[in-house]
């Protein structure tokens, strides 16, 4: 018989496959469509999924809630988060976009002191520190390997920093479909507003990455939060690494990129801190925060 642990560890390994296909659809079509366009249709179609798991007697008062303020703040963090990491796919190799946004934890911690007064000791400080020198390594500051694109997926953990504060708040009282459904809300507004700025007409042989884009998106999220629900955090949050391999290989036999040994041992070493991060929270019972939520 298998276990709640086994049956968490097959739904993260579903996530990381759902959101590394979201990741490489974006990378795709972000040069056929304005960022604005793939974000509505993220959270238009990610729609599908998302009314699965909502329970039918909720439907009638479905987005009733008396956090309204903490639901609207972290759907716009989310959206922030989101348009930034499609621009860091959108501008960066795949490998390097999703490294830097693997880094997303450190600032949360980061946050947690300053915003929720935590207390953090000897092994999570220095957990932040690997990690700072990681992100230093893979964008090569200084020298002519930087890209100032390298700031959108900086931005994209700035932004899940803020999400990570306000989930911790809300989950206390308010269940995960109600969360989901202000995010895609939000995002349905924000990319149907980016109609006015311009809009690409859609070639017929792209519906189905623009389908992918919304459907694994969502299902990302949902896996994610069933996984973190069923296992222990401990052994699911390992399984999030394999998100760096996918884009590995995508970035070389899809997109054609060039890994550099630079990206691999940031990879490395960021990690090595997200893990460290991850162990201690555990240990602390700290409610962890996992990379990806969006």
């Amino acid at each position: 018989m298998i276990s709640k642990n086994q049956i968490g560890m097959i739904y993260m390994i579903f996530s990381v496959i759902s959101f590394s296909l979201m990741d490489i659809s974006v990378k795709l079509m972000s040069s056929n469509y304005p960022i604005g366009q793939l974000v509505f249709y993220r959270g238009f179609l990610g729609l599908i999924p998302l009314l699965f798991i909502i329970p039918i007697s909720r439907y009638k008062n479905l987005l009733v809630t008396t956090k309204l303020k903490l639901h609207i703040g972290r759907a716009v963090a989310g959206t922030f988060a989101m348009i930034n990491l499609y621009l860091g796919l959108k501008f960066l190799p795949i490998a390097d976009a999703i490294t830097i946004s693997f880094a997303a934890p450190i600032f949360a911690t980061i946050f947690s002191i300053i915003f929720l007064k935590e207390i953090v000791r000897f092994y999570r400080w220095f957990a932040i520190i690997i990690g700072v020198i990681g992100l230093i390594v893979v964008l090569k500051p200084g020298t002519g390997m930087f890209s100032y694109y390298s700031f959108f997926p900086i931005l994209f953990c700035i932004g899940f920093a803020t999400i990570s504060i306000l989930i911790k708040k809300l989950s206390k009282t308010e269940p995960d479909y109600l969360i989901s459904m202000y995010f895609t809300i939000v995002l349905i507004l924000t990319g149907g507003v980016s109609y006015f700025f311009g809009w690409n007409e859609i070639n017929s042989k792209d519906i189905i990455y623009l389908f992918a884009i919304g459907i694994f998106g969502s299902i990302g999220n949902i896996l994610l939060t069933m996984s973190i629900r069923k296992a222990d955090v401990s052994l699911v949050t390992p399984i999030k690494y394999l998100s760096l391999i996918f884009a590995i290989i995508s970035g070389i036999f899809i997109f054609e990129e060039v890994v550099s040994y630079s990206t691999l041992f940031g990879a490395f070493l960021i990690i090595i801190s997200t893990a460290i991060i991850f162990r201690r929270e555990v240990v602390k019972k700290v409610k962890t925060t996992i990379v990806r939520q969006i």
